[in-house]
Order: C-alpha cells, then structure tokens, then sequence
C-alpha cells in the first residue's frame, strides 16, 4: 500500500506508534470525524499497520535525505575536486616556489622523494586508463592517425628546428628535447576536458603515446644531438626510470583493474584510488618545484637562452596538432584533442630522466624541464580558451554536432 503523507502528519503518527491506538482516515474507514479510535475490528488493525508501516517509512526516507543535504554542503565531491584542480595545482607551485626559495636547504632534500611520488602520480593515473578495455579507444583511426602524426613526426620536427640554436648549450638542450619530445600522460586529459576537446579519446589513447615516447625518444636523442654534441647519455638511467615510474605502476594498475571484478575489497581499493589522481598531482608538483626553484632562480641567466624556444613551441604546437586533425578532417571535439595533446608534454614523468643524467650537466637539464613545466602551465590556461576559439568548425554527422 502506497499512501502519501504530510510530514507534519507523519511526525504526529510516531508519537503514537507505541499506544493502542490507530489514526484512520474518516472517509475511508467511516470512522468519526477526531482521527484516532480505539482498534475495534481486524479491518481496521491491519489498516492501522499499513498506514503505520508508511509513517515509519517516510520518516526515515526524510531524516535521511535531509543528512544527504548536511553532508552534500559540508563535503567535496570527486567531480568537485576534479573541476578545481588547475585553481589547486596553481596552489601547490606558487606554496612550493615560496617555500623552495625561503629554505632552500630543507626543500632541496625533498629531491629523494621525486620518484616515488611521480611513482604514486603514475599508478594513480594508470588506475583510470582503461586498459582493458582499450580497443574500444583505438576504433576511431582517424583520431589515432592525427594523434601520432602531431606527436611523433610534426612535433619532433618543430622541436628540431626551434632547438637548433641550443646547440653551443648542451645542457639545456637536452633539458629541452627530454621535455618537448614527450606527450602528456597525465592532465592533458584534464585541460582537454576544459578545452571542450573528447577527454575520453585522449585518455584511451595514453597508452599508445606512453609506448611509443619511450620506443622513440632515444632514437630522436640520438638524431637531435648527434655526436658532435660531446653529451653522453647512459641507457641505464631510462631503463631504471621505466622500471620503476612507468612498468610497475603499470603492472598494478592492471592488475588491480582486473581483481576489481572478482574481489570487492579490490573494488573499495579502486574507488579509494580514484579520489588520488589530483592530490598525488598537486604533491607532485610541491615536491619537484621546492626541491628545484633554487635551481633555476640561480642559473636563470644560463636558462634564458631556453625561454624563447618554449614560447615558441607554445605558440606553434596547438597549430601543428590542428594541421594534423585538419589532414585527417577530424570533427572539431576531436581536433580540439590532438591540439591539446601536440601542446602539452610530459615533465613531471621525464625529469627524473634529467635528474639521472651525468653530473655535469645534470641540475641545469632538471632546471630546463622546470621551466618548461611553469611556462606550459600559464599556457594551458590560455589554450582552454584560445583552442576551443581557433578550432571552431562544426563535425561532419549531426551526431558530433550533439557533443559539442
């Protein structure tokens, strides 16, 4: 039985919940207009009960959904933290360079916790790839084409040319090939969701891009810098920082995906982990900029040369991610990816790679790459605006034209 009921009435009906009484409803039950009667048949009772049952019943559904609005204006959603995590990283790196810079000897010692937590940034991200469900990610070729196109060959091709003037500063130079030759992993998935770009493409497609970085970036190392560079770079480095920042996450990240279906505590773990993403991001971001301000501060005249070829790339990257999604005649949501994903690099995961260099130029490469991190972070926020603006043209199906 389904009766509704008036919460003021319903908190009156509590009260005589324990008493040998009933309320009735006169025009159903022919009792006297006063609204309560003693129990005088089985009719009645079973009413009585009924009605009961229900006040008890809408009671709770109340108290309940008025704790749900205490505890929805006191708390913070993951979508909420999510939304405001570009205001929260801004946070963090203006707190770590000030805290970096008034004590720089405590904060150059969080250099030993760079790794592990780039580590803890890196499972919490592969925990959010779908991994499993990847082919679903890769059916769109077109996007994938224009993915790689911008990433590995036009790319490559423009940091090659706005490097060639590096060539009599070997440190930053490599700084500066490590950082531009990467693609983001991370929160180029984050601005691309802002930006209006398909989020969900960019994100299924990671794992291409983390692959093939790591296939790649020795052989472009090894074109761009030549032998006349007098810079020897040790495989051993690479090969630790992908065992220890890329493999292993890797590994429990898929394999803690795959128990989520068969163990619920697996499942809880999961659900724990998706809340990470952004506060392993913004611990990320304190412990390299207060372990490395110093740095750069004091080799600022030896990293001005660096300055422009970022601009430069800030400038020329979401281009050359458009040139690509226009051979392709991607969709505009689509082509708002690539140019997110051609623009934005992959610091955080290579500095340990500069930080594993040889000890002669292995502070200025770090200091290289977070500059370039300070400088690429103001340039999302303008290309959340400015990409969206310049990639404007509508998609061919009225079933794109629905997502945008």
């Amino acid at each position: 039985m389904h009766v509704g009921i008036d919460p003021m009435l319903a908190r009156r009906a509590l009260r005589w919940r324990e008493q040998p009484y009933f309320l009735v409803i006169p025009d159903r039950l022919n009792v006297a207009p006063g609204g309560f009667g003693k129990c005088t048949n089985s009719r009645h009772a079973e009413f009585s009960q009924a009605f009961l049952d229900s006040v008890v019943a809408t009671d709770i559904t109340l108290k309940y959904q008025n704790r749900l609005r205490r505890q929805k204006g006191r708390s913070v959603t993951r979508e909420q933290l999510e939304e405001n995590q570009i205001p929260l990283y801004f946070i963090a790196v203006i707190g770590a360079a000030i805290g970096g810079l008034l004590t720089p000897a405590w904060s150059q010692s969080l250099a030993a916790l760079i790794t592990p937590c780039i580590a803890v940034l890196m499972y919490a991200m592969f925990l959010q790839i779908p991994f499993l469900d990847i082919r679903q990610g890769l059916r769109d070729r077109r996007f994938i084409s224009a993915l790689l196109l911008a990433n590995f060959v036009l790319i490559p091709l423009l940091v090659w040319a706005i490097t060639l003037g590096l060539a009599s500063h070997p440190a930053i130079l490599v700084g500066a090939l490590l950082v531009l030759l990467t693609p983001c992993i991370d929160y180029v998935v984050v601005f691309t969701h802002i930006g209006k770009g398909d989020s969900k493409l960019t994100l299924a497609a990671t794992p291409v891009l983390l692959l093939l970085q790591l296939v790649l970036l020795p052989v472009y190392l090894a074109f761009m810098l030549g032998s006349e560079s007098g810079v020897v770079i040790s495989i051993s480095p690479f090969v630790e920082a992908f065992v220890f920042l890329i493999a292993l996450p890797l590994v429990l990240a898929v394999l803690t995906s795959a128990g989520a279906k068969r163990s619920q505590v697996v499942s809880k773990w999961n659900d724990v982990w998706a809340w990470m993403p952004v506060p392993a991001m913004a611990a990320v971001l304190v412990v390299v900029i207060a372990s490395q301000i110093a740095n750069v501060v004091n080799d600022i005249d030896k990293l001005l040369p660096v300055i422009p070829v970022y601009i430069g790339f800030m400038l020329l990257a979401p281009v050359v991610g458009a040139l690509a999604a226009r051979i392709f005649q991607l969709p505009a949501i689509t082509a708002r990816s690539v140019a997110f994903s051609a623009s934005t690099r992959n610091s955080l995961v290579v500095l340990p790679l500069a930080l594993a260099l040889p000890e002669d130029i292995r502070a200025l490469a770090a200091a290289a790459v977070i500059t370039q991190t300070l400088i690429e972070l103001i340039s999302e926020l303008i290309y959340v605006r400015a990409i969206p603006a310049f990639i404007w043209r509508r998609p061919h199906s009225a079933d794109e034209n629905s997502r945008i």
